[in-house]
C-alpha cells in the first residue's frame, strides 16, 4: 500500500519522535511509506485564527504534494479534520477531492482501512486515554458521552491490543483539555484550569501514562504536568503501539 506520511508542524519541530514512531508502525503493518520532503503546514492554524484566505497557499501546496498517493496518514486528528472538512474551499477538482477523501488520522486508518486486529507491542503500564475534541466530535473516533448511541472507541480498541497495557476508565472521559489552539493564548487562565482538571482526573485513577491522538493537546497537558512536577508521563498513542519503552 502506497501511503504518504504528513507530519504536522508542532510534531516536526517539537516531537519528531512521534513522526518516527508513526513511520515505523506503518511499515511494520506492511505499508510502503513516503515522507515528502517538500511538505509544509496544512494551513489549519491560520485558518482557525480567522485568516482562511491567507492560508490558501499552504492548502493548495498540500494538495499538490499529496494528491499522487493512495492515502495520506497523519498522527493528528485536528490536521486530518481540517483537510477533510475545510478543503472544500479549494473547489471540486479531482486532486482536491482525492486528498480530502484519502486523508486519515492514524487510528482511523489502522481501524477502518488496515483493520488491525493484532500488534507486536508490549507496554505494561496503566494508561489514561485523552479524547481530543477534533478526533472525538469531528472525526468521530469514539462515541461522545452526549450521544445516546452504542459505545465504541477506535483508539482504546487499538491500545487494548498491546500486551500488558491497562486502559484506565476516567470519570469524565471526553472532556476538553483546554488547549484549543489560539484559545490557550486568548483565554490562558481558563485553558490552564481546564488542563489541570483533566490531569487530576487521570491522576485520581492512578495512571502511569496519558496518551491520545493529538500531540497538541498532549503538549498542553505535558507542560502543565512538568511545571507541577506531577508523576505522569505523556506519550502519543503511536509511540505505544510501536512498542514504546515502558
Amino acid at each position: 500500500m502506497n501511503v504518504a506520511l504528513f507530519v504536522p508542524c508542532y510534531i516536526d519541530q517539537l516531537y519528531p519522535r512521534v513522526a518516527v514512531a508513526t513511520l515505523h508502525l506503518l511499515e511494520k503493518l506492511g505499508c510502503t511509506v513516503h515522507v515528502p520532503l517538500n511538505q509544509t503546514c496544512c494551513g489549519q492554524p491560520m485558518a482557525n485564527a480567522g485568516s482562511e484566505r491567507d492560508s490558501l497557499g499552504a492548502m493548495h501546496h498540500f494538495v499538490d504534494v499529496f494528491h499522487r498517493y493512495d492515502y495520506i496518514i497523519t498522527p493528528s486528528g485536528s490536521c486530518a479534520l481540517h483537510v477533510k472538512e475545510h478543503y472544500d474551499t479549494l473547489g471540486e477538482r479531482v486532486d482536491v477531492r482525492h486528498v480530502r477523501a484519502r486523508t486519515y488520522e492514524l487510528s482511523q486508518f489502522l481501524t477502518d482501512v488496515l483493520k488491525v486486529t493484532s500488534l507486536p507491542a508490549a507496554f505494561p503500564q496503566k494508561v489514561g486515554l485523552h479524547a481530543s475534541c477534533h478526533g472525538l466530535r469531528g472525526l468521530r473516533l469514539a462515541c461522545s458521552s452526549e450521544l445516546h448511541a452504542p459505545p465504541y472507541d477506535n483508539v482504546r480498541r487499538l491500545l487494548e491490543l498491546v500486551d500488558g497495557l491497562e486502559v484506565v476508565d476516567l470519570t469524565r472521559p471526553d472532556e476538553c483539555c483546554g488547549f484549543g489552539g489560539t484559545f490557550a493564548v486568548s483565554e490562558e487562565a481558563v485553558s490552564v484550569r481546564m488542563g489541570i482538571d483533566r490531569l487530576q482526573d487521570h491522576l485520581e485513577h492512578g495512571v502511569d501514562v496519558i496518551t491520545g491522538t493529538d500531540m497538541s493537546c498532549l503538549m498542553h497537558l505535558e507542560g502543565l504536568a512538568r511545571r507541577s512536577r506531577l508523576p505522569v508521563r505523556i506519550l502519543h498513542f503511536a509511540e505505544i503501539l510501536n512498542g514504546g519503552s515502558a
